[in-house]
């Protein structure tokens, strides 16, 4: 008798050498002074680290987010970009996910995103 645990076959956790950074969505918010970000990993055996950074045009980092052991394989966050006045510009965001030690890191992921320049016309 076989006893399916997982419904989706593909859902199956695996162990900690095959967990992989899936997917990265990135919405800015309409206060462009926030960004959700959604990150899918491989579900996995042993809980992995994340960590998020974003930096700005200048090379300047803006937000930095540290996720120990996580217990979910879909994450969603909102992310503050800090230290300025006006945040229209491009940004990265870089994900590493990592176990022991983040040199090297397991898997990483870098993503470009674009704050809008702010409607003028709501200021007329």
């Amino acid at each position: 008798m076989e006893i399916n645990l997982f419904n989706n076959t593909d859902r199956v956790p695996k162990p900690k050498r095959e967990v992989r950074i899936e997917n990265v969505t990135i919405t800015p918010y309409p206060d462009r002074f926030r960004v959700h970000v959604a990150v899918g990993v491989t579900p996995f055996q042993e809980r992995p680290n994340l960590l998020l950074v974003v930096h700005d045009e200048q090379d300047r980092m803006v937000n930095e987010l540290n996720v120990i052991e996580t217990m979910h394989y879909d994450m969603e966050f909102t992310l503050h970009l800090r230290g300025m006045t006006d945040p229209a510009g491009a940004y990265t965001l870089t994900i590493d996910l990592f176990y022991e030690t983040r040199n090297p890191s397991q898997d990483q992921r870098i993503e470009a995103f674009v704050i809008p320049p702010a409607d003028n016309e709501m200021d007329t």
